[in-house]
């Protein structure tokens, strides 16, 4: 051994939770000898494409136990973390290293410049300036605990047989769908929880919606009732069915039940929530303005374009040339169904957007949440999605990661005293 470099810590994963993790350590404790091993040949991809390539760094909440409510796993064990770490604390980071945040009007935040790179050179330059050494196309396939007395120390066995030792490991290494991560943590006696897709998109084959892609609404209600869930919020018409954050909650919430049918179900969208749909249908009948007015002709909602609106009505049963007056009382029930309760089947699900999150992994109970360090193996911390907790769209994500990332790195470097 006497011949072996060892770190003070090797993080395992060069996306957000690992790098903001040996940076923490870094800036808490500068002396500290630190190595990123990175699989690929590049770091940070997930932040790269984030956000359509503007990276949702976070949402803009200053309320810890709110926060926490917008994770279908992980809400409870999330609380104390972010009492001690949360969306201000980030900003405020970023904002020291030169780099300002924006709240846009659903609370999601984004870098002024609207590129996802400018949280790249942040990052990389925060863990050069620390020391942390980085080395891709260094996967990490094994870990053998070799403590002996009480001090933690790990063998590292990488890809192509090379050998790190360390005192402190960070597995970071993100969803346990692929990759080693999740190998590791169970040779190091953890129970995972299998993963499954969550954050993902609704395949539907529907004439009703053909060539209505690139339609959104600001808000709809969607409902599953097969397997009992619902919500609510913008949702986009697309190529293959339907998007948008109503669909991608409902996604993540649902994620295990989805996955149990299959991601076969009937899914019902009212396009008007909140409206009294069938008292403003009679209303336009008798109404000066609207009753000699073709139905198909304009919507009678400012909520729904036109395009939307001509189709809707005409799957409802309405003919051309009818207008409000001359509207049978069946076609406008027809109608009242339609908007408020569309029915539509779903078969399958699509990765959103180059972005994939999983459900699934080391479970927290296993973890203690104030340090990250696992429960069964001193010496070992987690952050990120290697853990089961994943979050809705919004910058929910990428918040558990820094916050899990800071109170590992701070924890390590207490650790090293």
């Amino acid at each position: 051994m006497n011949d072996k470099e060892v770190f003070d810590t090797a993080v395992v994963g060069g996306g957000a939770a690992g790098y903001y993790g040996a940076i923490t350590l870094t800036e808490s404790r500068p002396e500290a000898s630190v190595v990123l091993l990175e699989r690929s040949r590049r770091v940070l991809q997930k932040v790269k494409i984030s956000g359509g390539g503007r990276c949702n760094v976070t949402h803009n909440s200053f309320d810890p136990k709110w926060m926490a409510t917008n994770y279908p796993r992980g809400s409870k064990a999330l609380i104390g973390p972010f009492h001690k770490y949360c969306c201000p604390d980030i900003v405020q980071w970023f904002s020291r290293r030169g780099v300002k945040l924006k709240a846009e009007d659903d609370g999601r935040m984004f870098p002024t410049t609207d590129d996802s790179q400018t949280i790249i050179d942040c990052l990389r330059g925060a863990a050069d300036d620390g020391g942390v050494e980085l080395r891709t196309r260094a996967g990490v396939e094994a870990i053998v605990n070799r403590s002996d007395d009480g001090e933690p120390l790990f063998e590292l066995i990488c890809e192509g047989g090379d050998r790190v030792w360390a005192k402190r490991v960070l597995l970071a290494t993100g969803g346990t769908r692929s990759g080693s991560g999740a190998s590791i943590a169970k040779s190091l006696g953890h129970e995972l929880k299998p993963p499954v897709p969550s954050l993902f998109t609704f395949n539907i084959e529907d004439k009703r919606l053909k060539d209505l892609q690139g339609i959104s609404l600001e808000s709809v209600s969607v409902r599953a009732p097969s397997v009992d869930l619902s919500t609510s919020g913008p949702m986009v018409v697309t190529h293959w069915g339907l998007s948008g954050p109503a669909i991608l909650k409902l996604s993540a919430w649902g994620a295990r039940k989805l996955y149990e049918v299959d991601y076969e179900f009937e899914l019902l969208v009212n396009w008007l929530p909140g409206v009294d749909v069938a008292a403003e249908l009679k209303r336009l009948v008798n109404d000066d303005t609207w009753k000699r007015r073709q139905i198909l002709t304009r919507s009678p909602f400012d909520e729904l374009p036109k395009r939307l609106w001509r189709r809707l009505a005409v799957s409802a049963g309405v003919k051309d040339e009818v207008n409000w007056a001359e509207c049978p009382k069946k076609a406008r029930t027809a109608l009242v169904e339609m908007l408020t309760a569309m029915r539509f089947q779903v078969s399958g699900q699509s990765v959103n957007k180059d972005e994939f999150v999983t459900c699934g992994g080391v479970t927290t109970d296993e973890v203690d949440m104030r340090t990250m360090e696992s429960r069964l193996t001193p010496g070992v911390y987690f952050a990120g999605e290697l853990l089961d907790i994943d979050g809705v769209t919004g910058g929910f994500n990428f918040q558990s990661a820094w916050t899990t990332g800071y109170l590992a790195g701070r924890a390590i470097a207490d650790s090293l005293q």
